[in-house]
Parts: structure tokens; C-alpha cells; sequence
């Protein structure tokens, strides 16, 4: 799967704190090397995307404080 577009344009909510989901999700998929990424022909990022837009996973971003 390539990057879900339509999702990105229809995201209305926090651009950066989505991106940072995505990014430490690519990082998980590709330590614990998940079945799904071979599955993805090995495109994590996109794995990730997906599954941070489509809400199969969720996110949250934790204060500083």
C-alpha cells in the first residue's frame, strides 16, 4: 500500500502529532519486525501511515510536564 492520501487530505486534526505517530509506529513495526510489514512488501512507513489514519491503532501525545 502506498501512503493513504485520501486520509491525509482528509485529516483535519493535528498534522504534526499524526506525522510523529506515524513515525515512531514505523519504528515499532520495524523492531519487533511484524508479520504485516513482509506482507507490505517491507514498506514500514506506509504500514505505519495506514494504520495511524485508518485509527487501527491509536495515539496519543503525552505532555512534557
Amino acid at each position: 500500500m502506498i501512503f493513504p492520501l485520501k486520509e491525509l487530505i482528509e485529516y483535519d486534526e493535528n498534522m504534526y502529532a499524526i506525522t510523529a505517530a506515524a513515525s515512531r509506529r514505523s519504528y515499532q513495526l520495524s523492531m519487533i519486525k511484524d508479520e504485516e510489514v513482509k506482507d507490505n512488501d517491507g514498506k514500514v512507513v506506509s504500514l505505519a501511515a495506514r494504520q495511524v489514519f485508518t485509527r487501527e491503532i491509536e495515539f496519543r501525545i503525552e505532555s512534557g510536564d
